[in-house]
């Protein structure tokens, strides 16, 4: 199968080295070099993967990925080249799948990509509905519903969400929700988790800051048990 990635960055030696290597191993680049013109050709083909830069001209990576996540479902990799821009991502309740801080290897981004893109691929927990209380999850058209309502969750979220609820009331170390969730070829760091773990609770907890569905086991990791409000 042929992926098709859509890089979006204002640096033409980085677009023209991530297409040419892109290509060379049996993926369709497509490059745009602001936010505007990414979005444009996220309307106009299937775009597996999205490389989104976060200092670009007029409207940057981080007010553009909202925009990217209502049109499409595939994956979005920030780059970003300063620290202050990394603060921002982990900061924010963003959702992207993943980050990679420049100057990175071509090697080390290649892996990372295959990670994202296999997340589509692997086989499913369950294709059934599961119940935790007053949390729906449906893993066939991915949807989430906390005691009726619809919950919007990023896709990396869905996932870990979804592998709690499979595994419900069972403990789960970070080590084995980055294996199960991002994929054994994972090289980011286990930082990943805590950041997810937090946007799941922002969105699911009465009180994010107390915690009564998505537990922490200390030196263990975290489990979810059924609550209902």
């Amino acid at each position: 199968m042929t992926f098709s990635i859509l890089i979006v960055d204002d640096d033409p030696i980085i677009t023209h080295a991530l297409a040419y290597r892109l290509q060379k191993t049996g993926y369709i680049p497509l490059v745009a070099s602001s936010a505007e013109e990414g979005l444009l050709l996220a309307d106009q083909n299937s775009v597996d993967t999205i490389l989104l830069d976060i200092g670009l001209p007029g409207m940057d990576g981080l007010e553009a990925l909202r925009l990217f996540q209502s049109k499409t479902s595939a994956p979005i990799i920030f780059l970003t080249a300063r620290r202050r821009e990394l603060d921002e991502i982990f900061g924010l309740e963003l959702g992207a799948d993943d980050y990679i801080t420049k100057p990175f290897d071509m090697d080390v981004l290649l892996t990372r990509l295959r990670v994202v893109l296999r997340r589509g691929t692997r086989p499913k927990h369950t294709e059934s509905l599961l119940q935790v209380g007053d949390l729906e999850i449906d893993p066939v058209g991915r949807t989430v519903r906390l005691a009726g309502d619809p919950i919007v969750l990023a896709p990396r979220e869905f996932d870990l969400l979804h592998l709690l609820a499979f595994e419900v009331g069972h403990v789960l170390s970070v080590e084995d929700l980055l294996s199960r969730v991002w994929g054994v070829d994972w090289i980011g760091e286990s930082q990943t988790i805590y950041v997810h773990i937090r946007w799941l609770r922002e969105k699911l907890e009465s009180d994010p800051s107390q915690p009564k569905r998505i537990l922490t086991v200390k030196g263990v990791g975290y489990k979810l048990v059924p609550v209902s409000d």
